[in-house]
């Protein structure tokens, strides 16, 4: 389909609605078919007409009715999201890029450009953490550089992930779902007042669904490729003692045990007859050179691995928070959330794809964070304002022993230490009952130490790289906005973000060995340090420019549309090349511009037809500034903004009709992303060129009158749509990174009590 015709086709819908109108902005007091959606982007409760962000929301019902499990569904609805997982073959990995800033590499040392948050705590990574929905109230996506009051991370945007409060309601549900590909959900929650200051929330959930392919050459393998096993819980204890003081403690955790995520490789075979560019590995023998890439499974979701132990990716996490709020008056309020966090997960690679041992990289992983907020907020007159302080600190590690290159055996350990300190204030003035200004502002210092020790062995402890290294950084960030109201119903607003990201250390230094094509290696000296190496980049900065109208120019239609320019500075791009003795991943920096626009409506055609739609348009373009540290043996790339399509897009028609007793709601959803580059550069062979992809939900429903029962078919990428999640062109062989979303059809029961 052109790219043209369809963004016409999309923003016309709705827009000729407006056109053939009669009454162009719906007048205060008219009757709106539409609920009023109150969010918290702002760190307080607001109308999301009054919000002066570009933001979309999902409540829970809009989250049963389009299918979506995890972070990974909402990027298909969402303009300008992308969000993939590619994570060292991990099954639970959530890479949300907004507006062509995200998470490139998932290890320790390697910061997400995206925030998420729940209930307010910060998710310093996303490996090993796999969000149930069963008990969430709403999902935000804040899209552009969020830096004043959400702090360091939050460059490309910020997602909220807001579960239900205990008290605000009696009663919960149970949900059961089975399906094809061996599907198999359940899901519990309860929400009960325990006395007049006690109550209490409980969720369970859990997730199974089969693979995609075999392990061919693993006799009675105990996962299949691609295979997803989950179990979660939460449980939270709201006490109010008084009118104004209330504590909120919650805790939480999942344990996954999964499949192996699809992927398969690529080899280069014409230059040098399809061995990676390289001579025959020698501890394999002339007698199985060379590879070819007709040696790896014939289909490419079976996979032609020897290695027993990569067969499944295990993750765990678990957390708890206390969240302290006291009603100080009527006009001034303190909040204090203090959190601990854990995850872990195994998981690795195999990246040749092969029955030999050629190219393994097995890993664990675990990270450990706390977190500490104090909230100021409230109003006096006409002034509103958030302030606070703000601390977190990270402690995690990446291990792999033995990893295998070119049939040779070493070690790696990654470790870093982090803490970040903050102060931020957000001042807003209601100039009249129409417009209000804001301003914020944000101080931030971060310190990291992070150490690698490579191909350690009994004779070498301190192996032949061994690189500690420490950095601070600080940073002030800002924003100004203006809203203007004209009424209850529709805004129009202007703003100018600052974002702020920490500098970073390349998440695998083997710099020091040379590449494989020329490049002899070094001798083995005792250890081989050298600072430059290991060097972190500077600050990176973002300023976004950005003004949009939102809410209802007519009673039946809901709409926001947002027009932006941000400028990235000192951003850091990690390209990936293999060398003599391991798998060399270093930081290139660029300066990139992104402009766009992003149109979002919920149109009710009639009673019983309502249609969903939006679009995202982003052209982004990044200049090569330089290396940090010794630079690659390969040329400096022509960078281009990774897992960032040009065009992403949904249209969601939903029916609502009467059927004997009941009524019955249907809805299809479906949802667009444009071809993009799976990696920052942009080759000549097009190598890690991704096609795009047309994904198509529905959802089938039936609920009785006055009834506290629903029954649903629903079919999920009914299509069966196979796409790349992510390329990576290490100069030698090209890792394609499959996805686990395949076709699938089945029913779902709730009952609510």
């Amino acid at each position: 389909m052109n790219k043209k015709s369809l963004a016409l086709m999309i923003s016309a819908m709705p827009i000729s609605v407006i056109g053939g109108g009669q009454v162009a902005i719906a007048q205060e007091g008219s009757n709106s078919v539409f609920d009023p959606v109150i969010v918290t982007a702002q760190k307080r409760e607001q109308s999301i007409y009054e919000v002066p962000v570009a933001i979309s929301a999902f409540n829970a019902d809009t989250i049963e009715r389009q299918g979506i499990t995890d972070l990974t569904d909402i990027g298909k609805f969402v303009p300008n999201l992308n969000v993939t997982g590619f994570s060292a073959g991990h099954t639970s990995s959530a890479n949300p890029f907004i507006r062509g800033i995200g998470l490139q590499d998932h290890l320790i040392t390697t910061d997400p450009g995206v925030g998420v948050y729940v209930d307010g705590v910060y998710l310093g990574r996303q490996v090993g953490q796999n969000w149930s929905l069963a008990n969430i109230e709403r999902v935000e996506v804040l899209r552009g550089p969020q830096g004043t009051l959400y702090g360091r991370n939050s460059i490309g945007g910020a997602i909220n992930i807001i579960t239900r409060k205990p008290g605000d309601e009696d009663g919960g549900k149970v949900s059961l779902t089975a399906g094809g590909r061996g599907r198999l959900n359940g899901e519990l929650y309860t929400n009960m007042r325990l006395s007049e200051q006690v109550a209490m929330s409980l969720t369970g959930a859990f997730q199974r669904r089969d693979g995609l392919g075999e392990f061919v050459n693993i006799p009675n393998a105990r996962k299949e490729v691609g295979e997803l096993q989950d179990i979660s819980a939460r449980i939270a204890m709201l006490w109010t003692p008084n009118d104004r003081l209330s504590f909120l403690l919650a805790a939480d955790g999942n344990e996954g045990d999964n499949g192996l995520r699809p992927y398969r490789t690529l080899i280069d075979e014409v230059p040098l007859g399809g061995v990676y560019n390289a001579t025959c590995p020698v501890p394999l023998g002339a007698s199985v050179c060379p590879y070819r890439n007709s040696d790896t499974a014939s289909n490419p979701y079976d996979n032609n691995t020897g290695q027993a132990e990569q067969i499944a990716v295990t993750n765990q996490a678990y957390g708890i928070s206390l969240t302290t709020d006291y009603k100080v008056s009527d006009t001034l309020n303190f909040k204090l959330l203090v959190s601990n966090r854990h995850s872990e997960y195994s998981a690795g690679l195999d990246d040749d794809g092969f029955l030999d041992d050629f190219l393994s990289f097995p890993e664990d992983g675990e990270a450990d964070q706390t977190s500490v907020e104090l909230q100021f907020s409230g109003e006096s007159g006409a002034w509103d304002y958030v302030a606070g302080l703000y601390y977190f600190e990270e402690e995690g590690r990446n291990v792999q022993v033995p990893n295998v290159f070119l049939g040779g055996s070493g070690t790696f350990l990654l470790a870093q230490e982090m803490d970040s300190q903050a102060v931020f204030a957000n001042v807003g003035y209601a100039v009249s009952d129409q417009l209000r200004l804001s301003a914020g502002v944000r101080h931030t210092k971060d310190d990291k130490t992070a150490g690698v020790i490579i191909n350690a062995t009994p004779a070498r402890p301190n192996g032949f790289l061994n690189e500690t290294s420490e950095r601070d950084w600080s940073e002030t960030s800002w924003d100004v906005a203006a809203s203007y109201k004209f009424n209850d119903q529709m805004t129009v607003y202007g703003t100018v973000q600052n974002g702020y990201q920490s500098g970073q250390f390349p998440p695998r230094p083997y710099c020091l060995f040379g590449a494989i094509v020329g490049v002899p290696a070094p001798p083995a000296p005792a250890t081989l340090n050298s600072t430059n190496c290991f060097e972190a980049n500077d600050n990176v900065t973002a300023q976004n420019f950005e003004v949009g109208l939102k809410g209802q120019p007519l009673d039946n239609l809901q709409m926001s549309i947002s027009v932006f320019y941000t400028d990235y500075t000192d951003l850091p791009y990690q390209v990936s090349e293999t060398t003599t003795s391991g798998f060399n991943t270093v930081n290139i920096i660029v300066d990139q511009t992104s402009q766009g626009v992003e149109w979002e409506s919920t149109w009710a055609v009639t009673d019983n037809f309502r249609l969903h739609t939006t679009l995202g348009y982003i052209d982004t373009d990044a200049t090569f500034v330089r290396f940090v540290g010794p630079p690659p043996s390969i040329p400096a790339p022509d960078p281009v903004a990774p897992l960032t399509p040009e065009l992403t897009a949904s249209v969601s028609p939903e029916f609502t009709f009467l059927a004997g007793s009941g009524e019955v709601t249907f809805r299809a959803d479906w949802s667009f992303r444009d071809d993009m580059y799976g990696e920052p550069s942009a080759d000549p062979g097009r190598s890690t060129f991704i096609d795009s992809r047309e994904l198509i939900n529905f959802d089938l429903s039936y609920r009785p009158n006055d009834g506290d029962w629903t029954v649903a078919a629903y079919g999920r990428n009914i299509t069966d749509e196979r796409y790349d999640n992510a390329r990576l062109n290490t100069g030698d062989y090209v890792l394609v990174v499959l996805s686990n979303d395949a076709s699938e059809y089945g029913v779902r029961f709730t009952k609510e009590f």
